[in-house]
């Protein structure tokens, strides 16, 4: 069928959605978007988004050439262009889309559209640089890099990957300097109170603030960074006097290991700028360069720390010993499987590599388990959406990524009548998981049941039923029950 005879109806793309779409649910959870900034979705189809932002009592408003076309276009902090590069079929409109999109943003323009991974196989007519569906809508699927190439052309920027399909493009340096660092920032806790004092308890409420300071960036603030500074500095002269006050009654050892992961996430935060143009010195933000200042004493230290490991995983078998060596995570022969809460525990080379990998898409959104290859350079994402509540949940799909090529591979498991299971929980995550015990001992009743010796046998939805019926029992939640 000629092009000229296809009429492509782009309106009909528009999605009505029950909830937030992904890339505007991603800028709230990153902080990018938030009650002090303002939104405006260009292109907003049935305006779901607008109205779900509104909702959540932040400034927002769209603008859809079809739905909404009398609307004005509002110059805001935060604008999304959520699936629209990918319908419109012209692609000199396509490129004003996009510009007139950052022109309209003053903080960070939100991009998404969709990857080629998602692409159906089937009923698609190819038309121009796409194709037309059975809706007779249009459809460009990018390849990752392929968007963020477009992107950064067309605007002359650096676009940040955000997850597959989704970027953030800053227009502030800092800003996505800090956007970066914090994406590699380990979450802690802060200490608990061991010994009360009265004098910590006389001024407990002055100094909580300072805690969760030090909790978040590992050191105690300088000029400027604290909220309450000056109710703080007045009682106590300087932090480091009331910081004196908050180690009497915690361990001190606890505050220790908090500054110690802050370095090594800043260290795999610089080690993956090597790839890019390493930002100078006055680009980075305040508190980054403040960090820096404080664990390494100077940029320069800081980068050569930093380059020293990212270039060890170049020589051979530097990742199968970190991984072969690693305390966290479950050991088989040929890779090392983490849970993805565990990732900041891991030795720095190994988050350094996956930030390698991850590098070029951002946040693999829903994400349970991340492989380490010890015998080729690769890392896969395995999705168990069931992990927390299956005993053993089934694999959904795989984003496999070639650390060589960066090419990246997907697998879905959904439709498969015997996709593959997990056992043993419990090796993926730390002793601090939420539910270690509870995996702990289910898997000591299986083996207490014989029920874990056949490992090729059970690995899959239907071997691991046939065990189950062979010794007839039953699992329910994380019971074992006999039958």
């Amino acid at each position: 069928m000629s092009e000229s005879y296809i009429e492509i109806e782009r309106h009909r793309a528009a999605i009505v959605r029950t909830d937030l779409s992904r890339p505007v649910r991603l800028a709230i959870e990153w902080a990018i978007l938030n009650k002090d900034t303002t939104f405006f979705d260009y292109g907003c189809g049935y305006g779901g988004d607008v109205e779900r932002v509104a909702n959540l009592g932040y400034t927002s408003a769209g603008w859809d050439p079809y739905y909404y076309p009398d609307r004005d276009r509002i110059i805001s902090d935060v604008v999304n262009l959520g699936y629209i590069l990918n319908v419109i079929e012209d692609p000199k409109e396509r490129c004003q889309a996009l510009l007139t999109a950052w022109q309209l943003t003053r903080k960070v323009l939100i991009v998404a559209a969709q990857v080629l991974i998602n692409a159906p196989s089937r009923n698609l007519i190819p038309y121009g640089d796409g194709v037309v569906t059975r809706h007779n809508t249009f459809q460009k699927y990018y390849q990752q890099e392929e968007l963020k190439k477009y992107i950064d052309e067309t605007l002359n920027v650096d676009a940040v990957p955000v997850a597959l399909g989704v970027y953030f493009v800053f227009r502030d340096e800092a800003e996505k300097e800090a956007y970066k660092a914090i994406r590699f920032f380990s979450k802690n806790s802060t200490p608990r109170i061991r010994i009360p004092v009265k004098r910590f308890e006389d001024y407990q409420d002055i100094l909580q603030p300072l805690m969760a300071f030090y909790t978040k960036r590992g050191r105690l603030p300088v000029k400027s960074e604290l909220v309450n500074e000056q109710e703080l500095l007045k009682e106590f002269g300087s932090f480091r006097r009331a910081f004196a006050v908050v180690l009497q009654v915690t361990d001190e050892a606890e505050w220790d290991a908090i500054a110690y992961r802050r370095s090594l996430d800043i260290q795999v935060y610089i080690a993956l700028t090597h790839f890019e143009v390493r930002p100078a010195w006055q680009k980075l933000a305040p508190e980054m360069r403040h960090d820096i200042k404080a664990f390494f004493g100077n940029y320069e230290e800081a980068c050569q720390v930093a380059d020293d490991k990212l270039f060890s995983l170049g020589k051979p078998n530097v990742v199968k010993a970190a991984c072969n060596k690693s305390k966290v995570g479950k050991h088989t022969r040929g890779a090392l499987y983490v849970h993805v809460s565990a990732l900041c525990e891991l030795d720095p080379l190994l988050r350094i590599y996956e930030g390698c990998a991850s590098r070029t898409i951002g946040r693999v959104d829903g994400a349970s388990i991340i492989k380490f290859y010890t015998d080729q350079p690769q890392i896969s994402y395995l999705f168990y959406p069931d992990f927390d509540t299956d005993p053993h949940p089934a694999l959904k799909a795989s984003i496999t990524i070639d650390l060589k090529t960066l090419s990246i591979t997907h697998r879905d498991y959904e439709n498969r009548a015997n996709p593959p299971i997990l056992h043993r929980k419990e090796t993926f995550v730390t002793s601090t998981y939420s539910l270690y015990e509870e995996f702990t001992q289910l898997t000591q009743k299986e083996q207490q049941l014989g029920l874990l010796k056949q490992k090729s046998d059970i690995g899959t939805r239907e071997g691991w039923a046939k065990c189950l019926l062979e010794h007839g029992v039953e699992i329910r939640g994380h019971q074992v029950y006999r039958i």
